[in-house]
């Protein structure tokens, strides 16, 4: 009897504000959760690499962590990227030459020129997701395969990001000794952590909020209907309370995880916060809360219009997941309910055995789909050998 094989599944998270690892055990298709680390960020400005180096000391601080805590070494990742991603649908024809069944070469030939489209100036392709295939102009089929046909039409959305941000962010993996197994959009890996399939087909978005960068993501009927960076992030809460309450930018963030709220009128109006550097006065918390609302307003009415340019408004019946660092303030998921008119709740990773309860927090949400990913790369190793190009980076 074959002993069954067993890989090592690692996602990396490299957050502006915080680096995160996770290291798990795939074995006869399950993982279980081994270690993790993490470590405080430097090196970022406005989501974006500014000082290489410091990403990769990070990294590596990160990694060393979660392998003494796992008790294993590893040598490759599967790793986020985030605040340049962007995302466009495109279609792609292909002609038979005459009446047959159509077979997995012409879907690939179909799916492979809707990729062929002129890409915005220093942008590539991160990853591509098939929506539903067009037979001699019938739309809705989901797999073509040996049906009769005379030509089939691919519609897909490619998932865009930053060039010159992507090959910053894999060099900086390299020199923090890893390899790169892929580079996922951190939303979609958050997604593939917390969200079941079942509840994708019937409508679902993840909006993954982090301290400098948000990316919300949604599906419709198993397939990506949008993926797209917001400008709107955890630290503009932050500065917005800042300049709110006349105070410093870490005293702002500091009362706002420990007193604040996204809802204000459930704030007494003589409840007061005491600001440890402002031995004058102490802050309204009613204020502080005011402040906090305006501002979840925003990026949930910003959420709203991203859905309405895909069709997608009052259509998620499947809900709104809500993940990130961000994602921690108190009422921000009510507050996305009164404006998406939705059910609203937070993204937590599902089905990694012995996950630890203090990682249950919407924070490693995206770290955890990441080395999900990486497990799904090692499971499906036989099937990428046999597809090609960009075929090969299509998980369903």
């Amino acid at each position: 009897m074959s002993t069954p094989k067993t890989y090592n599944a690692v996602g990396l998270d490299a957050g502006s504000a915080w680096t995160r690892c996770v290291i798990c055990l795939l074995e006869d298709n399950c993982m279980r959760f081994l270690g993790c680390g993490s470590v405080p960020s430097r090196g970022w400005a406005k989501g974006l690499i500014a000082d290489q180096s410091a990403v990769s000391e990070c990294m590596l601080a990160a990694l060393r962590v979660a392998e003494t805590d796992a008790q294993v070494s590893v040598e490759s990742a599967v790793v986020g990227v985030g605040a340049t991603v962007r995302g466009a649908n495109c279609r792609g024809l292909h002609d038979l030459g005459r009446s047959r069944s159509v077979e997995q070469r012409d879907v690939n030939r179909a799916v492979q020129r809707a990729t062929r489209v002129r890409l915005p100036e220093g942008a590539m392709i991160l990853q591509m997701f098939p929506q539903d295939f067009l037979v001699d102009g019938h739309p809705g089929h989901r797999d073509p395969r040996k049906m009769i046909a005379d030509q089939i039409e691919a519609n897909v959305h490619l998932v865009m990001t930053s060039q010159r941000e992507h090959e910053s962010l894999v060099t900086a993996v390299n020199l923090a000794h890893l390899a790169v197994e892929d580079t996922v959009c951190e939303g979609l890996a958050a997604c593939y952590a917390a969200v079941l399939p079942e509840d994708r087909r019937e409508g679902a978005a993840v909006l993954n909020i982090g301290a400098q960068s948000s990316e919300l993501v949604v599906y419709y009927g198993d397939a990506l209907q949008l993926a797209v960076s917001l400008p709107i992030s955890g630290d503009h809460f932050s500065r917005d309370v800042a300049r709110g309450l006349c105070i410093g930018f870490e005293d702002a963030v500091t009362i706002k995880h420990e007193f604040g709220s996204a809802r204000a009128d459930v704030t007494a109006e003589n409840s007061f916060v005491e600001v440890a550097s402002r031995e004058d006065r102490d802050v309204s918390r009613r204020t502080l809360n005011c402040i906090l609302e305006s501002r979840a307003l925003d990026l949930f009415q910003m959420v709203q219009r991203e859905l309405a340019r895909v069709s997608m408004e009052g259509a998620l019946m499947g809900g709104m997941f809500l993940c990130g660092g961000g994602a921690r303030l108190e009422g921000l998921c009510e507050v996305a309910e009164e404006v998406l008119q939705c059910q609203v709740s937070n993204a937590l990773p599902v089905g990694i055995r012995n996950w630890p309860d203090e990682l249950s927090d919407p924070a490693w949400t995206t770290v955890a789909g990441l080395a999900m990913y990486s497990a799904k790369l090692k499971s499906q190793h036989e099937l990428q050998r046999q597809s090609y190009g960009l075929l090969g980076k299509i998980l369903k």
